[in-house]
């Protein structure tokens, strides 16, 4: 005889419901999170991507930071070297209106390039978020410590002296002169940091890292060249040294000199150096956009290499969303109808199932 034990089947399709609850509220979290697990153990098989990847992922984007962050630094950077290759250039052309014919011109012109020697020590200075670009690696001091005061410091005062003596010197003594001055890293003549006062083979500027054990240069000195020394005629050696010593000479001439004998030759002699220093920021100017090219181009790459790692890690993490809300419509519906069974088996007794007297 066959018996019937309701309350075993009711007992078994209660466990059954509580199964279908657990997944019910697996499919919830991730339908709600768009995540597989919150944890590595719930991940399965995935976890071992996900540890992998990981690191890798927080290290591009690492490299990709400071990639942005010098960028911005360098297009700073270059918008200043923009400004004092237009001051080199206008006072290379004003030269030609340094002659005996218009005297007056000599103290018109002498009054300006003054102002742009100022203006050229504030360049100098440009900060980018609290940061000295030109500094190279002392990036908290300011290049030029003084520069609303450039034309009281020893090195405008020491070239200043020098072209007062033209009549009595000449041209040629004159002019080594200012080239001592200009290139001289002594405290009290320098106008520059303690830091930019050294030979230029021991300055540095700043590194960007891009990749594993990998650094690329990133910044322009104010006292040095960045693709190694000027050459030519009466130079520093550096073409910001130059410029700034074309502008304290024109600056210090008077129209009283203007028929002195080395006039014309200290003029000469300062178009050559600007020339020079013209021809020299142009090149580093180049150089340094070439590098903010290769910098845009390697976080490009970096961006892409990002990309498919987040597409593995997101196969490993992630759920298919489409399918999650499928199943748990389906599993919804898989526990309405259990909790109907449940209910239909609570109600059962033997006297349903005794024949009737």
């Amino acid at each position: 005889m066959t018996s019937i034990q309701p309350y075993g089947a009711l007992a078994q399709v209660i466990a059954d419901s509580t199964s279908v609850h657990r997944k019910l509220d697996q499919l919830t979290a991730q339908a709600g999170s768009g995540r597989i697990a919150e944890t590595y153990a719930g991940l399965g098989g995935g976890a071992r991507v996900s540890l992998d990847l990981h690191p890798q992922l927080t290290a591009i984007q690492t490299w990709q930071s400071n990639i942005d962050a010098a960028s911005g630094r360098m297009q700073v950077t270059q918008s200043a070297m923009t400004r004092i290759q237009q001051i080199a250039s206008d006072f290379n052309a004003q030269l030609n209106n340094l002659n005996g014919l218009n005297p007056q011109n000599i103290d018109v012109v002498a009054a300006s390039a003054r102002n742009a020697l100022t203006e050229l020590a504030g360049l100098l200075d440009t900060q980018d978020g609290g940061t000295y670009v030109f500094a190279g690696q002392d990036t908290a001091n300011p290049p030029v410590p003084a520069p609303d005061a450039i034309t009281a410091s020893g090195f405008f005062t020491q070239i200043a002296a020098a072209v007062g003596g033209l009549a009595a010197n000449g041209a040629a003594a004159t002019a080594a002169s200012t080239l001592a001055v200009a290139s001289s890293n002594t405290a009290g003549t320098s106008p520059f940091s303690t830091y930019l006062s050294q030979p230029a083979a021991a300055l540095a500027v700043p590194q960007v890292q891009t990749g594993p054990h990998v650094t690329q240069s990133a910044g322009l000195l104010a006292s040095a060249n960045s693709t190694g020394p000027s050459t030519g005629a009466s130079t520093t050696g550096s073409a910001m040294r130059d410029l700034m010593r074309g502008l304290v000479t024109i600056g210090s001439l008077s129209s009283a000199q203007a028929n002195d004998a080395g006039f014309q030759d200290l003029v000469q002699v300062t178009r050559t150096s600007l020339g020079g220093a013209i021809c020299q920021l142009a090149v580093d100017a180049g150089a340094f956009g070439t590098v903010q090219s290769s910098l845009t181009a390697q976080r490009n790459q970096l961006g892409g290499v990002a990309t498919a790692l987040s597409a593995q890690v997101s196969s490993a993490e992630d759920v298919d969303m489409a399918a999650t809300l499928s199943n748990l419509a389906q599993v919804q519906a898989q526990l309405q109808a259990s909790y109907q069974l449940i209910a239909s088996l609570s109600g059962l007794t033997l006297a349903k199932f005794l024949p009737a007297g």
